[in-house]
Parts: structure tokens; sequence; C-alpha cells
């Protein structure tokens, strides 16, 4: 008997230093365990899946210059959690770069440009979204050539097509000489290559992997314009309202099939903004929107369509880095993502947003939860639970 009461206690003592141990090194662990977050950037480019924002490449500052971000990495948001999860990409990886352009089709992003360390390029990459292996490939076109390299452009998708227009890159002078939808830098002349900016539309057919440029007609763009995807055919839309101040290095994100979200930018005096107008291009009135984000001035970030017609605007740069003379002035890349709504949101939604804000605060709404429909119940956890 005194055997048996001395291994008990033996016994208990043990359990209870194993569990003093472990308990010390949960602790150890929460302390020392870092949430993961998305580096600052600037010049990236992102695309949302689902409830995620997908973001890639761009560069950063440090130790007194600046530097590509890993091409082999893709940063996802969850936007129901707010939480940062980092995949390892493989296949053919693009260089890192910065100033390309992305846009999400058939469950691929398709990357086309960009600028890395041998300067613009003209190269087209895709890898899949949704089946988690985050393969890149390097897309071989079957037919036509692709546009000229460049980075700085925009793109966008219509009937699995992808149509990107404009850009800032390089032609030879024999190229130039004629080609008036390219404006060229005279400071930059080098021997037989001169650079600039360029109103040129191409497309890529993503079934038939072929380029093309249609001639566009009437007046290119040097204001706000619309481009019929059939006639292709320029317009100009003219306010009959208060317009924005004129910018460059902003965003401007198609929310509905008739509004345009306007954020950030650089002004004509060269200031970092932080203002957000709607347009509606039915009636061609500009509105301007108070938000809370006003202290947050951004260029060369990304906005991108979310559920519910939320924009995601995420890194860019808080000041104009081409100005400034010293690093230790610079206010630096940003890796906040801020949301900004732009329609009223489904009742669905709201009761979502209101429960999983005060469900940790309150008692009896943490016992009516197995009371809840299953679809608002799961969204609720959804949105709740978070990835140590």
């Amino acid at each position: 008997m005194e055997i048996f009461v001395h291994f008990f206690l033996s016994f208990s003592l043990c359990f209870h230093l194993l569990r003093t141990f472990l308990e010390t090194m949960d602790s150890a662990v929460e302390k020392h365990c870092v949430e993961l977050i998305a580096l600052e950037r600037s010049g990236h480019t992102a695309v949302v899946e689902g409830n995620a924002l997908h973001v890639w490449g761009g560069y950063m500052s440090t130790a007194g210059s600046e530097v590509f971000l890993p091409s082999d990495e893709i940063w996802l948001y969850d936007l129901q959690r707010g939480v940062w999860e980092m995949c390892q990409m493989s296949g053919e990886i693009p260089p890192p770069m910065s100033g390309t352009c992305s846009c999400f089709l058939n469950g691929h992003m398709y990357i086309f440009g960009g600028y890395d360390d041998m300067g613009q390029t003209n190269q087209l990459y895709r890898v899949n979204l949704l089946d988690g292996d985050y393969s890149w490939k390097k897309v071989k076109a079957e037919s036509g050539s692709p546009p000229s390299p460049r980075d700085k452009l925009c793109c966008w998708v219509f009937n699995n097509r992808v149509t990107y227009f404009g850009g800032y890159g390089h032609k030879t002078l024999d190229d130039i000489m004629d080609d008036k939808s390219f404006i060229v830098d005279t400071a930059s002349l080098e021997q037989n290559v001169g650079w600039g900016w360029n109103n040129e539309v191409h497309i890529f057919d993503t079934t038939l992997a072929s380029w093309r440029e249609p001639q566009s007609s009437e007046t290119t763009p040097s204001d706000i314009h619309c481009l019929d995807l059939e006639s292709w055919t320029w317009s100009e839309i003219v306010p009959t309202s208060t317009v924005p101040g004129g910018r460059s290095w902003h965003s401007l994100t198609a929310v509905s099939d008739n509004t345009l979200f306007l954020f950030g930018g650089l002004n004509v005096d060269c200031k970092p903004m932080s203002d957000r107008w709607v347009l509606d291009v039915d009636t061609k009135t500009w509105r301007e929107f108070d938000h809370p984000n006003n202290n947050k001035p951004r260029l060369w970030h990304t906005a991108s369509q979310a559920k519910d017609s939320d924009v995601i605007v995420f890194g860019g740069s808080c000041d104009y880095v081409l100005l400034v003379g010293t690093y230790e002035n610079l206010t630096g890349h940003s890796n906040d993502a801020l949301v900004f709504q732009t329609q009223p949101y489904p009742l669905f939604r709201i009761c979502v947003d209101c429960i999983a804000k005060n469900v940790n605060n309150c008692k009896m709404l943490q016992n009516q939860l197995p009371s809840l429909p299953q679809k608002l119940l799961e969204a609720v956890q959804r949105r709740t639970s978070r990835n140590i």
C-alpha cells in the first residue's frame, strides 16, 4: 500500500511538473509567436480571389537603397479574418520586379510587363491561384507580337481576353518615327533607343494564346476617356460636376457597371494625396467622400475590388520618392490594408460584422451563438477565427 501511495504521489508530482513545464512553454511560444504580415512595398501587384487578396512583387527601402521583393513568394490576406499567409511559389518564376500589371481570369493571375534588374520587360506569366501549388508558367504566344517592353501600364478583362493600355518603356528610333501613340522623352534618348509613354492598346486572347493590336479611332486619352471594346472607339467623358485635382500614380477601380473609385496619387505639386472620389459614368458626376484614412496618403499602391463592392488598398508610398534627397526624410512604403466601403452592405454582411465585433465581450451573445442560422454561424466563426 505504501509503495502504491508513494508511486501515485511521485506520478502526480511528475505530472504536475510536466504540466507546469508545458504551460510555461506554451506561454513562451505565445510570447515569441509573431503574426505574419506582408512587408511594406510599392509598385507591387494584387488581385482578389474569393475572400483573399493576393499580393506579389514590388520593391521596398532597406539599408539606404531600394530592393525588389522576392518573386518566389505570394502573400494572401484573408479579408474575413484579417490575417496574412505567405506561400512559396515554384515553376517558371518571373524575375523580381515592380510596375507589372495583373488581372484574374479563369482561376489564374496573369502578369505582364514590369521593371526588373535588366529594365522593362514584355514577358507574360500566369499562376493558378486555386490549386494551392502556386506554380508559375511563362505564357508563349501562338500568334501575333507582344507589346514593346514597358511597365506602369493598366489592364482589364473582357470576353476571356486581357486588354492592356499605356505604360512607360522604350523603342528603337525607327519604330518611334511614325508612331503617334508613343511620346518620347527627349532627355532619355540613347543611341538608337528612346524612352517614353504610350497610348497603345493591345489584346491577349487567353483561349487562342494570341496577341493583336486593334486600331482605335477618335482622340486618344489625355483626361477621362472611355474605350468601347467592340468598336475600339475612344470617347471623352466630360464631367458635369466638380472634378478631382489632376494627379498621377493614383488608382482607379471599377466597383460596379457604372461606378469608378479613385484614391490617392501624386498631385501637380508633387504632394501625396489621400482623397477618395467616386465617378458615376452614367450621370458623369464626381462625388468626394470623407473617410477614416485621410491621414494615410498613398501613391503607387494597389486598389482591388472585393466582396460587396469594397475596395482593398494595399501598400504604396507615403512620399514622392524621387524628390527626397536623403532616406532619413523618407516616410517610406506601407504595408497597410485599407478597406473602403463604396455602397450600403447587405443585411447578412451587417449581421456578421456586428456579431463578430461584439461576441468576445458579450457573454450572453456567446451563449446564443448556437441558435444562429447555420450559414450565419459559419460566417461568424470564419470571421472570428485566427491562426496562430
